[in-house]
């Protein structure tokens, strides 16, 4: 897509039931098109509390087909408000097997596509293993970005957000942006300084594939404490920080790290060709010499 593109980022805080979330999403999609949003971004696994903090076999009756009820709801929103919109589900494939999904709607609310979550993360109050298998890698799925009316989407999910292959991989495919709906925070007893550290980690990738594929970056991520539903831990802080960043790495938009949030920019999508133009990475890049990329370690 060429020219200017006015994009919103919905940030906000989600209850342990579906129909208060959607609500609030609701509330805020109509608030960022109220603004000229065409294309609008929501957060990972946004219809429900984050699940992933303990293992529960009961958590998969959260999971749903897709098309199914909370993607029919999206799909009425994105077409009552003619929007391009970037959601998060729990996707129920087929008895025991699930995926976590982002689902894209067209402006008329049809599936323009999806993409299961590639990189599946296990760690303390991050249970993502129990819960998700990887998505294919195959032709059609995998890194691909989805073509839309607003340009090619290149979405991503959360962990896969720390890996450059995976952004890399959607730039060459022809990606016009990349899109992280997130669901990231603080283990509320870690000290301030390692909170700091964490999240300055976590911008600074992000920033750094824009950069290194010369295209913009859309990161949704989520507010507010959940607790622990075992009690195990004192719950997570998701530290919000929503951002809009463009081709070289620069902050267009940025949410803070406490409020619930619309977060709107203006994106020029005619910068990524003069970027490209004076830092061409793409024509330097050693292929040649690239092949032990898919080795898992060089011992």
């Amino acid at each position: 897509m060429k020219g200017k593109l006015k994009v919103s980022i919905i940030q906000q805080t989600a209850s342990s039931e579906k129909d208060v979330s959607l609500a609030i999403t609701s509330r805020l999609i109509a608030e960022a098109a109220e603004s000229g949003a065409q294309l609008v971004v929501l957060q990972e696994l946004h219809t429900t509390h984050y699940f992933c903090q303990t293992e529960d076999t009961s958590v998969f009756d959260l999971a749903e087909p897709i098309p199914g009820p909370s993607s029919e709801r999206l799909a009425e929103m994105a077409r009552k408000h003619e929007i391009v919109l970037v959601s998060s589900l729990f996707e129920r494939r087929a008895a025991g097997l699930y995926h976590n999904t982002s689902v894209v709607f067209e402006k008329d609310g049809r599936i323009a596509g999806k993409y299961r979550k590639m990189h599946i993360p296990d760690d303390p109050g991050f249970y993502e293993k129990f819960y998700f298998t990887p998505g294919d890698a195959t032709d059609t799925q995998g890194f691909k970005p989805i073509q839309t009316s607003v340009g090619k989407l290149g979405v991503l999910i959360c962990w896969d957000q720390w890996y450059p292959e995976a952004a890399r991989l959607m730039a060459l495919a022809g990606a016009d942006m990349l899109i992280y709906p997130t669901a990231i925070g603080w283990d509320v007893r870690d000290e301030d300084a390692e909170k700091a550290r964490q999240r300055d980690a976590w911008v600074t990738i992000q920033r750094a594939h824009a950069v290194a594929n010369g295209i913009p970056v859309l990161v949704a991520n989520r507010v507010g404490h959940e607790s622990d539903p075992s009690g195990q831990s004192e719950g997570t802080l998701f530290w919000g920080t929503s951002f809009i960043a463009g081709p070289q790495g620069e902050f267009i938009a940025e949410a803070n790290t406490k409020d619930e949030c619309v977060l709107s920019a203006e994106i020029d999508m005619d910068r990524s060709e003069s970027v490209r133009r004076i830092w061409p990475y793409l024509r330097d890049r050693r292929v040649d010499a690239y092949s032990q990329l898919t080795r898992r370690y060089i011992d």
